[in-house]
């Protein structure tokens, strides 16, 4: 059975709107976890532009959410993460001026630095994963790293997939890599740009155990609430 991780970011982006305490993150991840979510995932970014401090520590206070991290790769952020000890810290790259994440982490230009933020997070029992574009490179890089997980950037084929285009090399590279990455020794997650019709295309891909999904599920909860939507998906996973 496949996971659903419910990233709950855009609660906070309603929220933020109004400088006020509502729609609550927290409350939004209760409900998510309630109706069949596996897990929820929060991005606290460097600008705070939605998921703020306190709504870290709130949610990874409540122990019967398990909460995935997302976080930049450097050593604030970690400190952060180390705070609040989630279950899961999944490392992406980021830009302030990007207006969601435009693709995976540059791994060889940060090696380095991404080798030791592993190191900590596995000696604190935290799983950690990767947010990558798809390639085999990438996926060599993320296990001589020691990440327990890789999570594909799936972008480029949700966006294809919306606009009605051809999306069968897109597929190909993801299966592979999937794949691929299973045979070596990493679990395999997907993640970013995914709805309904992208879900269905990337669910018979065994080799993906965890499907990662955040602004869709927020924006389509306007029209059919949160519980349909959770359970749109669940019935999409486990078919």
């Amino acid at each position: 059975m496949k996971k659903l991780g419910i990233n709950v970011d855009h609660v906070a982006t309603i929220r933020n709107a109004r400088g006020e305490l509502h729609p609550d993150p927290l409350t939004a991840a209760k409900v998510a976890i309630k109706h069949g979510a596996d897990s929820i995932t929060i991005h606290l970014r460097e600008d705070r532009r939605h998921i703020k401090d306190s709504d870290v520590k709130k949610i990874c206070k409540n122990k019967k959410i398990i909460v995935n991290l997302e976080i930049a790769a450097n050593f604030k952020m970690l400190k952060i993460a180390l705070q609040n000890m989630p279950d899961y810290v999944c490392l992406v790259p980021e830009r302030r001026k990007e207006i969601t994440t435009e693709g995976g982490l540059n791994i060889s230009k940060n090696i380095f630095k991404l080798k030791k933020i592993l190191n900590i997070l596995n000696k604190a029992k935290i799983r950690t994963s990767l947010f990558i574009d798809p390639t085999i490179y990438n996926i060599n890089l993320s296990k001589e790293l020691n990440s327990n997980c890789v999570e594909l950037h799936t972008g480029k084929i949700s966006r294809l997939v919306k606009q009605k285009k051809n999306f069968s090399k897109e597929l190909i590279k993801i299966k592979k890599c999937a794949k691929y990455a299973k045979k070596i020794g990493l679990e395999v997650h997907a993640g970013h740009g995914i709805d309904y019709k992208t879900a269905q295309i990337l669910n018979p891909i065994k080799e993906i155990e965890e499907f990662n999904i955040g602004h869709f599920i927020v924006g389509e909860a306007f029209f059919d609430g949160i519980k349909r939507v959770v359970n749109n998906f669940k019935k999409i996973l486990n078919k």
